[in-house]
């Protein structure tokens, strides 16, 4: 290929002909899968099959142009489907023609946020959503999709729902109502699509169901005994139209389009740092938001609803052989042609048929084992992965990831203003100086606090580490007769901010006027070293700076003492 395409496509500099036929494989093998999938996820957004096929076209070319991940797949998941869902219902009707534009505004609203997020360069602002809120977030989402659907799976008729108790209710209440035709067809597709993934990954099993089902459904015109069909699938691709922009409805839907984008900034990261291989570019965050953003926008235009990467896909195009987004172009080209000419055939596909399809995916987003890692090396992280997975599933989708955010800062904030200090002891065996609480061995030294600070100093913990320092400072007081040196190791110490020195500096002038004790700080590293000196303490407390560290300093001060012979 020409220099020009393989700039413009990202593809490795030593593309060739057979580099391509691999792309092509891998294309056609993730276009089998997207076409059930993406008519799947539609109907799970409230929307016609239809809209999951036109996600699956231009916004799969954008991101092939645009895009730093050569293996990531996007397209319309279940995530982004159920959010769309969840955020879009409570002012219209799914598959009304309200809704379906409410629907392209909210797109093209998640559009301008990634694209404008990636170009401010924002991607650092993930750092703040913890993996443990993503882990119970998406578990419990996985949980409300497959209630969601059992409707469909069933043939009952379900309220419009995205919260545990009125979706189980609601089963409940319509339990004797399950169609038994269409219950017979579901659990068959659940089971193949299920027992036959663990045999083999190299059936397109969602194809498969797809194609029997519709047989099955057509020769014994099952539609006609009450089993649900998807009915008509309208043939061509949709035409360039700009979403109706209405102020008082892109201000209701605002909350939903910056959910959509936070998750799925957050879902596409997690699959490329996966995917990425030792001859894949660097992982560029802002430009893989722009180029999702890209998509979005442009998806908008042609009545696509909100895409980003998907785990399944991007794996199977991974495994499948896939170069370079060129797979991409390959798959989408794939599912235009099938607009063009294949849709007539997908009138028979039953509606459990899509549901069962939703509920394999959805099985593997609940992620349990994340759950008793985090309690088991910290019960902290447990904890916030338990409150954000029940917050989402008893008080809905945005509030729980909303409340799991601001739990996890909560306890960041706490262990930020709680900083690790600890008192150190001579220890004989080890000939250094260890913790006193955690090794038993370690004896205080005598006339002396050794004190050790492991955080950096600032204006949220500076009173706790004031307060601590002086609760040494009193106790040994009780029980030292003579001179106390209170040496403070600051090697753990990387930053400290004005409040932080003003409060040291106060403890400096406090004991200044006390004969018995003498306050010093050794062990300072560089950058905090020049805050002190730009603070003036090379002239007004020349004496309490060392830089040397703390085995050295008391050496120095004790060479007579035998605790260090």
């Amino acid at each position: 290929m020409s220099r020009r395409t393989s700039a413009l496509l990202n593809l490795p500099g030593d593309y060739s002909r057979h580099s391509l036929k691999q792309d092509i494989v891998a294309g056609l093998t993730i276009f089998i899968m997207l076409v059930p999938q993406g008519m799947a996820y539609a109907l799970l957004a409230g929307l016609p099959p239809v809209m999951g096929l036109y996600a699956s076209t231009i916004p799969l070319i954008v991101y092939a142009l645009f895009g730093s991940s050569r293996q990531l797949a996007v397209g319309p998941v279940a995530m982004a489907s159920i959010l769309i869902f969840s955020g879009v219902s409570f002012y219209a009707e799914p598959q009304s023609s309200e809704y379906i534009t409410l629907v392209l505004l909210l797109t093209l609203m998640v559009g301008v946020m990634q694209f404008v997020l990636g170009a401010i360069n924002a991607g650092a602002l993930i750092k703040f959503i913890s993996q443990n809120v993503i882990n119970g977030f998406t578990s419990a989402v996985a949980i409300t999709i497959g209630l969601s659907q059992l409707g469909n799976f069933f043939g009952i008729d379900m309220p419009s729902q995205n919260q545990l108790i009125p979706l189980l209710m609601s089963l409940f209440q319509n339990i004797s109502n399950i169609h038994v035709p269409t219950t017979i067809i579901g659990v068959i597709s659940l089971v193949v699509l299920m027992g036959l993934r663990k045999i083999t990954k190299r059936l397109p099993l969602p194809l498969l169901v797809v194609v029997f089902s519709i047989f099955i459904v057509s020769f014994f015109r099952l539609d006609q005994a009450g089993v649900r069909i998807v009915g008509d699938v309208p043939k061509g691709f949709p035409g360039l139209s700009l979403p109706s922009l209405d102020i008082s409805s892109m201000q209701v839907l605002l909350p939903t389009a910056l959910t959509i984008a936070l998750i799925a900034m957050m879902e596409s990261l997690a699959i490329t740092k996966t995917l990425t291989g030792k001859d894949s570019p660097p992982l560029n965050v802002n430009k893989e938001l722009r180029a999702i953003g890209l998509s979005n926008i442009a998806g908008s235009l042609f009545s696509a609803y909100a895409v980003t990467g998907s785990f399944s896909r991007s794996a199977v195009n991974h495994r499948a052989g896939a170069i370079s987004q060129v797979s991409m172009i390959v798959t989408a080209i794939g599912v235009a042609l099938t607009l063009l000419f294949l849709t007539p055939l997908f009138y028979y596909l039953p509606q459990t048929v899509l549901a069962a399809i939703i509920l394999s995916a959805v099985v593997g987003l609940i992620n349990i084992p994340s759950l008793r890692y985090a309690f088991r090396v910290k019960p902290a992280d447990g904890g916030v992965w338990i409150v954000t997975f029940a917050a989402t599933l008893l008080i809905g989708i945005q509030w729980g990831l909303l409340i799991g955010v601001g739990v996890s800062l909560c306890i960041l904030i706490n262990r930020i203003s709680y900083p690790h200090i600890v008192e150190l002891g001579w220890d004989r065996k080890s000939r250094s100086y260890r913790d006193m609480q955690r090794f038993s061995k370690a004896k205080r030294v005598p006339q002396a606090i050794l004190l050790r600070i492991d955080a950096r100093i600032h204006f949220s913990n500076v009173s706790y580490v004031e307060k601590v320092i002086e609760s040494k400072i009193y106790e040994a007081g009780k029980s030292i007769n003579g001179p106390i040196d209170v040496v403070i190791d600051m090697g753990g110490v990387n930053d400290i901010d004005t409040m932080g020195i003003d409060t040291l500096e106060r403890l400096i002038q406090k004991y200044k006027t006390h004969q018995d004790i003498q306050i010093w700080f050794v062990q300072l590293k560089g950058p905090v070293r020049d805050l002190l000196q730009r603070a003036g303490w090379h002239q007004r407390f020349p004496a309490v700076i060392s830089y040397l560290s703390l085995d050295q300093f008391m050496k120095g001060r004790q060479q007579s003492v035998d605790y260090m012979i």
